[in-house]
């Protein structure tokens, strides 16, 4: 056996200190917490409506079944409703990073008239609820023809002061030299934000976009304002719209919570990296 593999070993059998048997019991005890909600909800969708009204309720199902599921796919339009979401999703997100990669930048790097100004102006938008806005936004969604349309939906959205915000810190942050070294090599202004500042700013924009998107999907408001036709209806409206139309029922209910949130919980999964990278660059953990 050689020297590299006894102090392998030697290290793996280092006995846990009392910090870490701390820190690991909270960390199974949050994590517990956190996901209790989601095991109850996957329970009761697996429970027959009769089960899942139940008192008092019980966490695993008597009789499993799957006909809470085959239910909610059969009474609502439930594939279309998650491409409307996604739909209404992507394009939001896409049009956020890009407008807020634009203004944070222009905001960080360019001096102007009224800068102090119209920055001021930008993060009054953290200020005003959106539920404020809801009735002048839909009466010039209205006037302009587009009630019951996608771009009715997407382009509201797409006001973002906060994601402006995250992304003129990071700018901040990000070191001239590399972009007077750029310059010297005659690039212009947008050659040097396309292929100097963004390749750097990565993680901060995947944050910028997940936080985005998870901010559009599970927008329910607006939707539901802007929107009456069913073949355009987000899946937070269709399936409040499924269990307006047949009454309150759990299974039903838990399942299309499930299935509204999957895709959520698949970005965190795949891009908790990024998220936490990109609180970590733009100043927020400290704010």
């Amino acid at each position: 056996m050689t020297a590299t593999q006894i102090r392998v070993e030697t290290t793996a059998r280092k006995p846990w200190t009392a910090s870490q048997v701390v820190l690991t019991l909270l960390g199974v005890a949050v994590s517990v917490v956190f996901l209790s909600p989601l095991a109850w909800a996957l329970f009761t969708s697996l429970k027959s409506e009769t089960e899942a009204v139940e008192v008092p309720p019980h966490w695993l199902p008597e009789h499993w079944t799957g006909q809470a599921w085959t239910a909610l796919f059969d009474t609502g339009n439930i594939t279309d409703w998650f491409v409307n979401s996604l739909v209404v999703s992507v394009c939001v997100t896409a049009i956020v990073v890009l407008v807020s990669a634009l203004a944070g930048y222009g905001f960080a790097r360019t001096e102007f008239r009224g800068k102090a100004v119209l920055m001021g102006v930008v993060m009054s938008g953290l200020m005003i609820s959106p539920a404020v806005l809801g009735v002048p936004l839909f009466t010039t969604v209205q006037q302009m023809g587009m009630v019951d349309t996608y771009w009715g939906m997407i382009l509201p959205q797409c006001a973002p002061a906060a994601m402006v915000y995250i992304l003129y810190k990071f700018f901040q942050g990000v070191p001239r030299e590399l972009e007077e070294a750029a310059f010297i090599d005659g690039a212009g202004r947008w050659r040097v934000f396309f292929t100097v500042v963004l390749p750097l700013s990565r993680s901060s924009l995947a944050a910028v976009g997940i936080f985005t998107f998870i901010a559009s999907w599970n927008n329910f408001l607006w939707p539901y304002m802007v929107t009456n036709n069913p073949d355009l209806m987000t899946m937070p409206n269709g399936i409040a719209t499924v269990m307006n139309s047949y009454g309150i029922q759990w299974a039903q209910l838990m399942a299309g919570g499930l299935m509204a949130g999957l895709p959520l919980i698949v970005a965190f999964v795949f891009f908790q990296r990024q998220i936490v990278a990109g609180v970590a660059h733009t100043g927020l953990a400290g704010q």
